[in-house]
């Protein structure tokens, strides 16, 4: 390692791995461009920096960003790619023409706060730089500024599950009006089999089989999504109806979509619906539920899956991708549900007599019965303690 000056900044020289690097290592103090080269000499040696990654870093933010989404449009759906483009949005704004080696852990703090400032909350903040990350890791440079930068914190709200009287409104709210009938069969299956509405607006008629009573998620979030899902009299019905809709179009094919696209009132079976958006909106709110989303229903499914006791694997296997932590979000289980689980801890527990011990309500274990010599230290202990609570009480007294 050699260092050396131009003008009035200190310049390193060095190789490793076969490359050769000359660097800038930014200060004109001796002490602080010994330490800094230092530095740059064990990421070199590391595999943390590399000739390809110093010329990347030359490259503008707003091009990085580019490369990054025609990179990703093989591995990401449609929409996920939508996504990704809409989470650019203000990043690309932001640093614009500057180079990603530019970009430091000051820079994405100065960000942060600036979007905080003009209303994004800590999700959005998390989900931009989230993908600012992907970017940084692609030119590897983002191991130079992630270990002093955290997540920022996030407050979930806590949604409660419907109660029996608002999950029957909603159902019966959603019959009133025919342009209803789309959203309200999208409701039912939501409740019915956990579905999201990704994976419902996903399913194809070659999923569903109506004699077996099952249907098949084969596009979901995640690969665990993948999941054979047995289906209620309820859902069933809903795909019925479905399918007859379908049948007055015309020949349905198992690449049809149940839910077909609907544009200026021309169906198309072969492309999925975006949204059921509008008809959601004005159905939730008629039936006096204005705050409840779409995704609420998959929760609730879960909920009660939850509440009947059902084991944790199984809840997986409808579900899908369910984490502990997971299981733990969408299952805030009614208060209801955990005091009749509470009573049964309490009826099964039995009571404890002094003189007979522990009694079962079933009588497994019947009075303690023990031998002579047992007994008589039983006794003498028993006294000892009597005897010590005794000049207890009276040195109290005292």
């Amino acid at each position: 390692m050699t260092l050396y000056k131009r003008g009035k900044t200190w310049w390193v020289d060095f190789s490793a791995h076969g490359e050769r690097f000359r660097l800038s290592v930014g200060t004109g103090d001796w002490r602080q461009a010994e330490s800094h080269a230092k530095e740059l000499v064990a990421d070199a040696l590391a595999g943390r920096m590399t000739r390809a990654a110093l010329d990347t870093g030359k490259q503008a933010f707003a091009d990085a960003a580019d490369a990054y989404l025609e990179a990703r449009r093989l591995d990401l759906a449609e929409s996920s790619l939508r996504k990704e483009r809409q989470l650019l949005t203000f990043p690309k704004r932001f640093f614009g023409k500057a180079a990603l080696a530019s970009i430091t852990a000051d820079f994405l703090n100065v960000y942060r706060k600036w979007r905080a400032k003009n209303g994004a909350g800590p999700v959005i903040i998390n989900m931009e730089m989230g993908v600012l990350r992907r970017i940084l890791k692609r030119a590897k440079r983002w191991h130079l500024v992630g270990g002093e930068l955290r997540p920022l914190r996030e407050r979930h709200a806590l949604r409660r599950a419907l109660t029996p009287e608002q999950k029957a409104r909603l159902l019966e709210v959603s019959r009133q009006r025919p342009e209803w009938d789309v959203a309200r069969c999208a409701v039912t299956l939501a409740l019915n089999t956990t579905m999201r509405g990704c994976e419902l607006r996903g399913l194809r008629w070659g999923d569903v089989d109506l004699t077996g009573e099952l249907v098949t998620v084969r596009r979901s979030k995640t690969e665990a999504g993948e999941r054979v899902i047995p289906l209620t009299p309820d859902a069933i019905a809903a795909l019925m109806e479905m399918r007859e809709r379908a049948a007055l179009l015309g020949d349905v094919l198992a690449s049809h979509f149940v839910f077909p696209a609907c544009e200026h009132w021309r169906i198309d079976p072969a492309q999925p619906q975006r949204s059921w958006r509008t008809a959601w909106r004005k159905l939730r709110r008629a039936a006096g539920l204005p705050q409840l989303r779409f995704h609420d229903l998959r929760h609730q499914a879960i909920t009660e899956l939850a509440e009947s006791q059902a084991n944790e694997e199984i809840i997986r296997s409808i579900a899908g991708h369910v984490s502990p932590r997971m299981l733990h979000h969408y299952s805030h289980i009614r208060l209801e549900a955990k005091r009749r689980a509470l009573e049964v801890l309490s009826q099964s527990c039995g009571s404890i007599r002094p003189d007979l011990g522990y009694v079962t309500n079933h009588g497994t274990i019947g009075p303690v019965s023990l031998p002579p010599q047992s007994q008589a230290i039983e006794n003498d202990g028993r006294h000892e303690r009597t005897r010590t609570a005794d000049l207890y009480r009276v040195k109290v007294a005292l």
